[in-house]
């Protein structure tokens, strides 16, 4: 965050909208609360026609956890994303509507994560 921030923020914007980890809250209607404002955010970037590329990372797991309807994202990255707006959505478990409707699907699979060996997530690193 500090790199785009400090060395790229007439390129790139970054806005944090949750509020970290879901287990650590144990409040989902919070949670709801926090991915839907994320989620209108996003769909402002989205059809801002001078932002060429928005990254919503770990949208995967508001969706896997019904923060977020799964139609409605859908409906709206069909009928209101500008043509040439690159949408990149990042999580585990992506939901399989999305990844038919997707143009390009990677997955990436975990082999080895210091938080197995008891390593908590790193300023940094994980967020």
């Amino acid at each position: 965050r500090r790199l785009i921030t400090t060395h790229f923020s007439d390129l790139c914007q970054f806005h944090a909208m949750g509020e970290g980890f879901t287990w650590e809250t144990q409040d989902k209607a919070r949670d709801i609360a926090a991915a839907r404002a994320g989620w209108e955010k996003a769909k402002e970037l989205i059809r801002d026609p001078s932002i060429r590329l928005v990254l919503l990372d770990e949208i995967n797991i508001a969706l896997r956890y019904d923060y977020l309807e799964i139609g409605e994202v859908l409906e709206f990255l069909k009928t209101e994303k500008p043509p040439l707006t690159h949408v990149v959505l990042t999580g585990r478990n992506a939901k399989e509507e999305l990844v038919e409707a997707a143009d390009l699907v990677t997955e990436m699979v975990l082999v080895k994560h210091p938080f197995r060996a008891g390593i908590k997530a790193q300023a940094g690193v994980e967020f």
